[in-house]
């Protein structure tokens, strides 16, 4: 194993591109493909550019977000991506942390899409109804008691008959998708058409309460929607989606559905068996496969990585872990919640049916319901609506003016939810251009990654005649791409080990690079299996071969000013890495995890500018991330 760590950060295959409501008018029938393909933007190459973006931002037109006090719009939600501010409920304005984002979706839940609103306007019959005087105001109480009303709705599948005004919900959908129309700036950037599925199943859950398993999906059209979109009022089965949505391709609209929150779904996301119980065939994965090929690792509700009771020979699994299932206090089952053991479970199902349908990629987002996402640990704003706004309702500060937390017992919601919840995260898609063809197509083939926030960039190829020379070729990457696949791809049987080229770029308004690491995943013995390797170490530590470890490179985090030390990580590390314990008759799947130094978490950044004592029961620092999606090396 060889491993090059570069002292000046390299631009070569490396390129990041991108930097009252209006309401439209509704469309008649369903938008028309706005195409770009004849037309090649500045900045195009054929060895792909990294774009960041967002594809799970809510406004006033979903549900919870309008009874949390929301009233950003679609609009909004790109002026914010442009790198304008915006206004949050609470008053106060935001503002993306760095460039802007290259691509974005306004994704509201398409259950009473845009009905809170008109409850709320006294010019929309749907204000006379009793329950409208039951949605709208500023006590938490009232807030958290009309969330459950509509809620239990939404979980149950049943509306409201008085309600569902399906009419405007259609008209919303088609002002939303005219607003992503607007707002596209091929080249600059890119919008689409999207909308959440916000399926919950809480079967087995009945004496629970609200509690459920997530089973949510961010619906995302590549070029041109429909005039009506498929919600959980349709079906709570996700199966049903996916049967939707291969009607809308046949129609000529490619659309891709997101799982996100599977670390919350009670073990049901990436359940071993098909919704209502069946065995998992054939027929179900390549639907699957078909339908979601990349899930969300990481946003404001935690990470889906994976979890220290699946992984505790891995040092760096209880990242931002939350547990708590939507709107309770119950703990989601851990088996079936978490993507790395989903990652092994596909290589057995594919043996069963002759299909993986967990061969997916990763990405992030935020879930934000304000209009943008706090991706900044120094700026952070949360996720809701006005119940989360301050570090006092959130948790990070005490309450009631005090300097420490002795005495102190945190608000129920604080303390089970804003508290565990992250600064986090972002997708990142390598393609040849910013427009959505090029984008969505980056994703159908799952070269894409996830960021806790920072714009970290990355690459991973896999191939058999990768020589270490091409480390320090400038035509790496293009050799790169001839001679096997990135990641997202697939690698033939070989009876000799493929190498594995990974290649990470710091951002530069965050911390450098601690290591670069490798996770291998298979089934064997009836379970998932695992193993961690560090690939390359930074400040020119080698790794030890026993321990497959990096030594701790010394850095440090100065908790009274949350200052980090500077002569230590690097800016870019890069590596050829090969299995050294290879089977050549098994397969595996490998991804890649980058570690920045340490830094402080949101939470220590709230209490450091309040003047007050941290929380001692939260991590007062973190190490920021990016994951890529895998290779799969097939066997047979």
């Amino acid at each position: 194993m060889r491993h090059f760590i570069g002292a000046s950060l390299m631009a070569i295959g490396l390129l990041a591109c991108g930097q009252g409501e209006k309401t439209a008018e509704p469309e008649a029938k369903a938008t028309e493909p706005t195409s770009s393909k004849n037309t090649r933007t500045a900045g195009y190459s054929e060895d792909k550019n990294v774009y960041f973006g967002d594809l799970h931002i809510h406004t006033k037109n979903s549900f919870d977000a309008y009874i949390f006090n929301v009233r950003s719009t679609p609009d909004d939600v790109y002026r914010f991506a442009k790198g304008e501010t915006v206004r949050h409920p609470a008053g106060f304005d935001i503002t993306i942390g760095g460039e802007p984002l290259d691509f974005v979706a306004a994704t509201d839940h398409g259950a009473y899409l845009g009905i809170l609103p008109a409850m709320n306007n006294p010019d929309s019959p749907l204000s006379k109804l009793d329950m409208a005087k039951e949605m709208f105001g500023t006590d938490p109480e009232l807030i958290v008691k009309a969330f459950n009303k509509i809620g239990g709705s939404v979980r149950s599948g049943e509306p409201f008959p008085e309600a569902y005004d399906r009419e405007l919900i259609d008209s919303t959908w088609q002002a939303t998708t005219a607003s992503a129309d607007r707002h596209y700036e091929p080249g600059k950037l890119t919008t689409f058409s999207a909308y959440e599925y916000t399926s919950v199943d809480g079967r087995g859950r009945e004496e629970d309460g609200f509690a459920g398993g997530n089973l949510h999906r961010n619906v995302v059209f590549e070029n041109g929607a429909p005039k009506r979109l498929f919600s959980t009022l349709d079906s709570t089965n996700p199966e049903e989606l996916w049967t939707w949505m291969d009607s809308e391709r046949a129609a000529g609209r490619d659309v891709m559905a997101i799982p996100h929150n599977s670390n919350v779904s009670d073990g049901k996301m990436f359940a071993m068996r098909k919704y209502n119980g069946g065995e998992i065939d054939l027929a179900y994965a390549k639907q699957r496969l078909m339908n979601e090929p990349i899930v969300e690792m990481t946003q404001v509700k935690g990470t889906s990585e994976t979890h220290p009771a699946l992984s505790p020979n891995d040092e760096w699994a209880d990242f931002e872990i939350y547990e708590k299932l939507l709107a309770s206090n119950v703990t989601s089952k851990i088996n079936g919640s978490y993507i790395r053991e989903a990652l092994a479970n596909g290589l057995a199902l594919e043996k069963k049916t002759g299909e993986n349908p967990f061969k997916f990629g990763l990405i992030g987002s935020s879930d934000s319901h304000v209009a943008g996402g706090a991706f900044d640990e120094k700026d952070y704003w949360s996720k809701v609506g006005i119940i989360d706004a301050s570090p006092e309702m959130r948790g990070s500060v005490p309450p009631g003016g005090a300097k420490t937390w002795d005495g102190i017992e945190r608000d129920v919601n604080a303390e089970n939810w804003f508290s565990k919840w992250s600064a986090s995260g972002l997708a990142a898609v390598w393609a040849e251009e910013n427009t959505r063809e090029a984008i969505f197509g980056g994703m159908r083939r799952k070269e894409t990654y996830a960021t806790s926030g920072p714009r970290i960039k990355l690459r991973l190829f896999g191939g058999y005649d990768y020589t270490p020379e091409m480390l320090s070729q400038t035509d790496m990457i293009s050799k790169a791409y001839a001679g096997g696949v990135p990641m997202g791809g697939d690698l033939e049987r070989s009876e000799t080990a493929p190498s594995f080229l990974v290649w990470a770029m710091r951002d530069p308004r965050n911390a450098p690079l601690q290591r670069l690491q490798i996770i291998k995943v298979w089934h064997a013995d009836g379970k998932a299996q695992e193993k961690l390797y560090d690939i390359a170490c930074s400040d020119g530590l080698e790794v030890n071969p026993d321990t497959q470890r990096c030594p701790d490179n010394g850095a440090t985090v100065n908790l009274e000013d949350c200052s980090i030390s500077n002569d230590s990580g690097a800016p870019e590390l890069r590596t050829l890495w090969q299995d050294p314990e290879f089977n050549p008759d098994m397969d595996a799947a490998y991804y890649v995890r980058v570690l920045e130094n340490p830094t402080c978490r949101w939470s220590t950044w709230d209490a450091l500018k309040a003047g007050v004592e941290r929380a001692p029961d939260l991590p007062p620092t973190l190490q920021e991330r990016a994951y890529s999606s895998a290779i799969w090396y097939n066997a047979n």
